[in-house]
């Protein structure tokens, strides 16, 4: 098993605390907190980064909507903070310093709670790293809280940047939609990378099965299972948010919610592809382990076949009688060595007709 030298909080320090207790549960991936603010509207876009909390208590508004980023969960002073200026629940809080959550979405009066996970790829070590990512959608204002910088929603705010970018005309849901879209987007290239990885592993079971192999085989499995896991529960999440009762999303986002919607279900559709490649791939390398076991074997009897000629005609000549033949003829052990070599000639050419000596 891989070990983390990440920091990790966990789940037991919240044993016998009450309810909506800020504490930190999972990896410690930033060293502090970072904390940035986007206030945007038709005419224009502001950026604030706030080095401390005092310095975002004393900010005031400037623009109509606005787009808050946190990176760093582990410092619960942060998130009451946050959870005091823009009242959110105390469940919300404790489930955002939660990373473990699983996709949902839960919907309050005056916000809506979203739950999901941002992948990327490792290239050094070819694994899928998981981050969870909470969106707080409200009426003019987005909140979101990551585990670390991924640089997943730079292309959003270079779209909020753009002068005459569309974005900065529709409402926070928009915004909200967009972050969604850019996870879902980022699940293909996931797909994509594990698609990669099970042909190579498949090449590598035709031509060199070994043990290691198989531990690849499994850690590949187990990164698509916690792909799975991760889409398979925001697609509902989706499904729940473009219908009609839904009242954070105007009907134009709705549209564009069942396109992410479709794009989940294709997700899932590629992922029991992969699932399927991987499962045959079990079956691919037991049997190159099996038929090299049978080569091996198949080998080892005809080398011990084209012996047994020459062990029989050993042991007739190494019988205690006085009287034998070519016992006492000066050119006996050069006629026994030949009548050796000729039986073990003529079964490996009968053997080697009959393809026995082949290793493949």
């Amino acid at each position: 098993m891989r070990k983390s030298s990440k920091k990790r909080t966990r789940l037991t320090r919240k044993l016998g605390l009450p309810p909506g207790s800020l504490v930190h549960i999972g990896e410690i991936k930033t060293e502090k907190p970072s904390i940035t603010l986007i206030e945007f509207d038709a005419h224009g876009v502001t950026e604030t980064r706030f080095d401390s909390l005092e310095a975002s208590r004393l900010h005031q508004p400037t623009r109509a909507k606005m787009w808050l980023n946190v990176y760093g969960l582990h410092d619960p002073a942060v998130m009451a903070e946050i959870g005091r200026r823009f009242k959110l629940h105390p469940l919300v809080q404790e489930d955002i310093l939660n990373t473990h959550q699983r996709p949902k979405s839960d919907e309050y009066a005056d916000y809506l709670y979203i739950v999901a996970r941002c992948f990327d790829f490792d290239t050094e070590s070819s694994t899928l790293n998981s981050d969870q990512v909470s969106i707080v959608l409200g009426r003019n204002f987005v909140l979101t809280f990551q585990e670390q910088a991924t640089g997943a929603f730079e292309a959003i705010r270079e779209r909020l940047r753009a002068e005459h970018g569309a974005m900065r005309s529709h409402g926070t849901d928009y915004l909200a939609y967009a972050l969604l879209d850019t996870l879902v987007d980022r699940y293909f290239v996931m797909l994509d990378n594990l698609g990669d990885m099970t042909e190579d592993l498949e090449d590598l079971a035709l031509s060199n099965p070994n043990p290691a192999l198989l531990a690849e085989i499994n850690r590949v499995k187990h990164e698509a299972l916690m792909l799975r896991r991760a889409v398979w529960p925001l697609r509902e999440v989706l499904n729940t948010l473009s219908r009609a009762d839904s009242s954070f999303f105007t009907a134009d986002t709705r549209l564009y919610l069942r396109d992410i919607y479709d794009h989940t279900v294709h997700v899932l559709e590629s992922l029991e592809s992969v699932r399927d490649s991987l499962a045959d791939l079990l079956d691919i390398y037991l049997s190159s382990v099996s038929n090299r076991l049978n080569t091996e074997v198949r080998i080892l009897t005809v080398l011990t076949t084209l012996f047994m000629p020459a062990t029989l005609i050993a042991g007739i000549f190494g019988m205690n009688f006085r009287v034998m033949p070519l016992l006492e003829e000066q050119d006996g052990f050069v006629i026994a060595m030949g009548m050796m070599a000729v039986a073990a000639t003529l079964m490996a050419a009968a053997f080697w007709r009959r393809n026995w000596l082949k290793t493949r």
